[in-house]
């Protein structure tokens, strides 16, 4: 029954999820089948909400390398391709600056909007 309740739960947090975010794996229309197959089980909303909750706990902005920290269960490429759906979509801005990241390079600077 316990389980039932947990089941529930999680099947509603998904739906305001898809409702917030709206987003469907993609492929490319030349990818291979097992691509698209694939693509078919992400669970693309909630992985943008994941990544947009992320993005919130820091104000002043933050890089890649500060989401996949705050998110030590999400792979890494699992993260990267949810900044550009949330900046097209309103939910995060990139500030224009850059830091530089664990590898040395520079990273964009992404911050939460009120949206």
């Amino acid at each position: 029954m316990q389980d039932d309740l947990f089941k529930e739960q999680r099947l509603a947090e998904q739906r305001s999820l898809s409702l917030l975010f709206g987003s469907k794996a993609k492929s490319r229309n030349t990818d291979a089948n097992t691509s698209h197959k694939a693509g078919e089980k992400v669970d693309t909303a909630r992985l943008e909400g994941l990544v947009y909750e992320a993005i919130k706990k820091y104000p002043n902005g933050c890089i890649m390398d500060d989401v996949i920290a705050a998110l030590p269960s999400v792979r890494e490429h699992s993260i990267q391709p949810r900044f550009a759906p949330l900046i097209r979509k309103g939910f995060v801005v990139d500030t224009g600056e850059k830091r530089e990241g664990r590898s040395g390079r520079l990273q964009r600077i992404i911050k939460a909007t009120d949206k």
